[in-house]
């Protein structure tokens, strides 16, 4: 996908995201209000997270998509990186506040105070969130993919994330609302495993993109996979030397090669010109590769 039909789809589904979230997010938290749930208005303040990771996603992906310059000479992706990882961090944030926030609800009820019964809005409001988080997850998902975006990826986990806590709230509000006084603290109890989910979610978010920033290497299956490309050229032989690393959706590539010394400099020009192309036509057109010639031994 050309950089800058890939930049256009990203803002598309971020800004619908934006838009869904404002929306959801005053809904909720006046169904939160007039229908006395506390868990309903904790969900709602949820979803206005989602306004920060929308923003970061909308700034850095602007940066990155930014080509080489003078002082960036392998471009902006790492901007994109960054910004997974503030989302990721962001997510765990919230899962954090989740969790402190549900031990002292158990808390309160274990001391004998009543939580107080909610309305049937915030059981509807806690309904119509999640289908509609859960559509935009697969939304933002189908987009990333295409566009391979690791931080539209990221907020599309966050999507599900709020999908999450609106599970939970519907389960605790469902039983404060259905099952009586005494169920009223499966609120807290649901909202607990549904932080733990967030921050295992966090977790998976933040680890790749920490690896990429300390320039770990593309896995072994992978670089198997680029040296096999090469090998298919009968002009070259003993790839070695081979360096990978991530920067942003794209890879760079570094390796050294034999050819024949009898060869001519612009035969195995040719050569390396061809691997080139053959590997951004497999992994993309921004994958940046350096290939230096040796005569054989």
């Amino acid at each position: 996908m050309k950089t800058e039909n890939r930049e256009k789809a990203i803002y598309k589904v971020t800004w619908v995201g934006f838009f869904v979230n404002l929306a959801l997010s005053i809904g909720k938290l006046l169904a939160g209000i007039f229908g006395r749930s506390g868990a309903m208005v904790a969900d709602a303040v949820h979803s206005m997270s989602d306004f920060a990771t929308d923003l970061v996603v909308l700034i850095f992906v602007k940066v990155s998509a930014k080509p080489k310059d003078e002082c960036h000479d392998y471009g902006h992706g790492k901007y994109e990186t960054i910004a997974t990882i503030i989302i990721g961090l962001a997510l765990f944030a919230v899962s954090i506040g989740i969790f402190v926030n549900s031990i002292e609800l158990i808390g309160r009820v274990i001391g004998g105070e009543l939580i107080e019964r909610p309305g049937l809005i915030a059981l509807v409001a806690a309904a119509v969130s999640i289908v509609t988080k859960e559509w935009l997850y697969w939304y933002t998902l189908a987009v990333a993919k295409r566009v391979n975006s690791p931080a539209v990826k990221a907020n599309a986990w966050h999507h599900r994330s709020d999908a999450f806590s609106s599970i939970g709230t519907l389960i605790g509000i469902g039983g404060a609302y259905f099952l009586g006084d005494q169920w009223r603290v499966l609120d807290p109890v649901a909202a607990i495993i549904v932080s733990v989910l967030i921050a295992k979610v966090s977790y998976d978010l933040v680890k790749p993109s920490l690896n990429e920033l300390v320039e770990r290497s593309l896995p072994k299956e992978q670089e198997n996979e680029i040296l096999g490309l090469i090998m298919e050229d009968t002009l070259l032989s003993d790839p070695h030397n081979l360096k990978t690393r991530r920067i942003g959706a794209n890879i760079a590539i570094e390796l050294h090669v034999r050819v024949s010394g009898d060869m001519t400099v612009a035969k195995s020009h040719a050569s390396t010109v061809k691997i080139e192309q053959k590997l951004k036509e497999k992994y993309g057109a921004g994958t940046q590769v350096i290939i230096h010639i040796e005569p054989q031994k």
